[in-house]
């Protein structure tokens, strides 16, 4: 009886705690998998066309799936008429440079305005973030000047240094930093824990969840990258993808289906990052004080 009892109590409260599924949730539901629909079905669209051929992909109305999934002969098209091992090659160079030496500067800084204290660490943080508020297309002049002075122009050093440092990175990893309790530092400082030390033993093992969203996001920007590639380059040598997707448009000719196969090669890699890591940039942007 005892038992049946405490049976009885544990089932009332786990109705009890069950919110009723009202009409608002069945419509924000409803609402949220139309956002969905509409943010998925243009790759969708994209990813179906690079396999249809020139008369299917022009068909009115258009057709949802092709006719042959296995068509890879706009994506041969592709690779014949345009680089883009090349540009996948500089590609990668330019991410792993940006990601590499950006996260290196990102962590010193946020430890340096998290922990360290020196003279005017508020004034010069505030006025960082207050350089967030310039567009970067008013920048990008000096940033031109910069690399044609220094003879990098058209190389792919041109691709990494302007990229070295953010601050919006800077913010998130600070904000972690931040909710470290101060009296661990305390006590690593009593036990002789210099703060190179402490910063690479303690605080950026850590953070590995928000180190995680910064490199996630730098990798997304570096990858899509288009201005900037554009104007710092100008040969089929050191050439991105994304600039090579547009220099497709005049090599391979205006075919919407041939466009379609090389937009699927330049977005499909971050689109595989981003499915496997979401997670991380979610629960890094929550633990580094963006919530919202």
């Amino acid at each position: 009886m005892l038992r049946k009892s405490r049976n009885t109590e544990m089932n009332s409260d786990n109705s009890a705690s069950r919110e009723p599924f009202s009409f608002g949730k069945i419509l924000m539901y409803i609402i949220l998998f139309i956002g969905a629909l509409v943010m998925i079905f243009p790759f969708y669209w994209m990813i179906t066309g690079a396999f249809k051929s020139k008369l299917e992909v022009n068909l009115i109305p258009p057709t949802l799936f092709p006719e042959n999934p296995f068509n890879l002969e706009n994506f041969i098209y592709a690779f014949k008429t345009a680089p883009f091992a090349i540009y996948f090659r500089n590609s990668l160079i330019a991410l792993l440079g940006c990601i590499v030496t950006c996260s290196f500067t990102t962590i010193l800084a946020a430890y340096a305005f998290s922990r360290l204290r020196f003279p005017g660490r508020e004034v010069i943080f505030s006025l960082l973030l207050s350089l967030m508020m310039v567009p970067y297309e008013m920048i990008i002049i000096t940033n031109y000047r910069t690399i044609v002075n220094w003879k990098l122009h058209n190389t792919l050093w041109a691709l990494i240094l302007p990229f070295m440092s953010s601050i919006f990175y800077t913010y998130i990893l600070k904000g972690f930093f931040d909710s470290v309790p101060e009296s661990l530092y305390q006590a690593a400082k009593v036990d002789g824990c210099s703060d190179w030390k402490y910063l690479w033993r303690v605080m950026v093992p850590m953070a590995k969840s928000s180190l995680a969203t910064i490199i996630l996001l730098n990798a997304i920007a570096t990858w899509n990258s288009f201005l900037w590639p554009m104007i710092a380059t100008n040969s089929k040598e050191v050439r991105t993808l994304p600039f090579g997707l547009y220099a497709f448009m005049t090599e391979g000719g205006q075919r919407n289906e041939r466009m379609m196969a090389a937009s699927t090669i330049v977005v499909i890699p971050m689109i595989i990052v981003f499915l496997f890591a979401r997670k991380y940039i979610i629960s890094g942007m929550s633990r580094g004080g963006i919530k919202g």
